[in-house]
């Protein structure tokens, strides 16, 4: 296994700076980490501003090969990668090798192809019109261009998918932005094995030094460094929403404001429309129950609020639920902050009036176990705070009285991630009723099914209105990700000598 050394990856070369903290894995020795900041911001996003003057002109095709290449070079590591990653993560090995590092090679590559295709550039022409009256018109093109250096943060949850490597880096590559990562200090080893392929990868099909620049921290100053320093044109985050929108104001408070592409997280409500409660509560509520558990609870897309109608089946869903989380043992969480948070927020949950503890086992230490509470629709629609994200495996039930009273909460929800329908034939009416809502608050609406697991692919949408995310005109999951870091530019009357080669006849 390539020995780690905790450095950052800066202008392509492995160095030093700043302080130092050590890792804190479930399993395994600490790492002692450099601890980066605006001095270390400064240098890669030099780099990064440098390198784009050669990146950002570059042929398509030379794009798409560095990212078949990282994908290569990431499953080259696979072994290591996953070692280090389950022992800083407490993630089995299954869901790292199986699930999400295929899932990162698979989006590096699934944007490789969108790249060569270049129907992402939305081209256009109109041709100019000399003897047009009463005034002649210019000859116009038009295409989408990269945008400069994007910051990106890595995600505690996706060490691999939603990390150095991830998305964001993916989609601001494709487009033909340099990157800087600033290191999650949560996996910070499986961190700089993911850099090191992509550094690999930048020497081996020849690309500029500093189109991707790596730097750990475990301290604020870095990440507002990377938000506020002038040569950021564009960020990506996924994490909380304290955090996100600390930096979504410092991006909206610089002289210059830059776009801040922030994935804050959500409840995902599931709304059991009357029938299918009747016909399957109790098949549902397992369901459910199984979703809400997965990986400990620590997707963004965890459906942690289901709306019941009161009626035939009710009781058999919230029983099937109790009794499968009643059988759920505590797993590590992802830090040891996170588990804390989390006993915060079921003790937070529990503390509300009307709420009821049909189950609680939160765990010791860094584990995290099930908890489920229940309330009443009135309840619920007089306590906002009950609409708060707890991180983790926690499900509330909402009783709601009537068909119109899961109208009014549908109405009262704030942005989501995703909504879910779980309906029968006879439901179409409420369901008719519910969709011009829910399509309103979530970017992802959803039939029969539970919304943990977020397909990689052209047609998925992974933001929301806020607070789900900061820019509901854009997804972090999909091929549409490349648009947040594209802009376009009309060119009139340009020799083609000039043009950008997308352009030229």
């Amino acid at each position: 296994m390539t020995e780690l050394t905790g450095q950052h990856y800066i202008a392509g070369d492995w160095v030093d700076g700043g302080g130092s903290f050590c890792s804190d894995p479930v399993s395994g020795s600490p790492l002692t980490v450099c601890a980066g900041g605006a001095a270390e911001m400064d240098a890669a996003l030099r780099a990064a501003e440098e390198a784009f003057v050669t990146y950002g002109w570059m042929p398509r095709e030379r794009r798409a090969e560095f990212l078949d290449a990282i994908a290569e070079e990431i499953e080259a590591r696979v072994d290591a990668i996953v070692q280090v990653g389950m022992a800083e993560t407490g993630l089995p090995e299954p869901r790292l090798r199986a699930v999400e590092l295929p899932r990162t090679a698979n989006q590096l590559r699934l944007f490789a192809a969108h790249v060569r295709d270049g129907a992402y550039l939305d081209r256009r022409h109109d041709a100019a019109l000399p003897e047009r009256q009463p005034m002649p018109r210019p000859d116009l093109r038009m295409m989408q261009r990269p945008l400069g250096p994007v910051g990106v943060f890595g995600a505690s949850n996706f060490p691999l998918a939603f990390s150095t490597a991830g998305g964001d880096t993916a989609a601001a590559l494709a487009a033909g932005c340099p990157v800087v990562y600033k290191g999650h200090p949560g996996h910070p080893g499986c961190g700089e094995l993911v850099a090191r392929a992509i550094a690999a990868a930048a020497g081996r099909t020849g690309m500029p030094t500093g189109v991707f620049g790596f730097v750990q921290s475990n301290t604020n100053e870095a990440g507002e460094a990377l938000v506020t320093h002038p040569l950021t044109r564009a960020v990506g985050f996924t994490g909380s929403y304290r955090g996100g929108k600390a930096l979504f104001d410092l991006a909206m408070a610089r002289d210059e404001p830059i776009p801040f592409f922030g994935e804050l997280g959500a409840v995902n409500p599931v709304f059991v429309l009357p029938a299918a409660l009747a016909a399957r509560g109790e098949r549902i509520g397992a369901d459910w129950a199984a979703s809400l558990v997965m990986g400990v609870g620590q997707f963004c897309t965890n459906p942690g609020v289901v709306v019941l109608p009161n009626g035939a089946g009710q009781d058999a869903f919230v029983e099937a639920a109790r009794a499968a989380l009643a059988g759920t043992q505590a797993q590590p969480m992802l830090t040891a902050g996170t588990a804390g948070a989390y006993r915060d927020g079921l003790s937070a949950l529990a503390g509300v009036g009307g709420v009821e503890t049909l189950h609680s086992a939160p765990g010791e230490g860094r584990e995290g176990g099930p908890g489920l509470f229940a309330v009443s629709g009135d309840d619920w629609l007089q306590q906002p705070e009950l609409a708060y994200e707890v991180f983790g495996p926690a499900g509330l039930v909402v009783r709601a009285a009537d068909a119109d009273q899961v109208q009014a909460i549908a109405q009262g929800l704030s942005g989501q991630l995703t909504a879910t329908l779980q309906m029968e034939d006879e439901d179409l009416p409420i369901a008719r009723a519910l969709i011009p809502v829910l399509e309103r608050k979530a970017g992802r609406v959803l039939v029969n099914g539970f919304p943990t697991g977020v397909e990689v692919a052209d047609a998925m949408v992974h933001g929301g209105p806020f607070p789900a995310s900061t820019n509901f005109g854009a997804t972090s999951v999909g091929t549409l990700a490349i648009r947040r870091f594209l802009r376009p530019v009309c060119y009139q009357n340009m020799p083609s000598e000039l043009l950008p080669e997308d352009l030229r006849d």
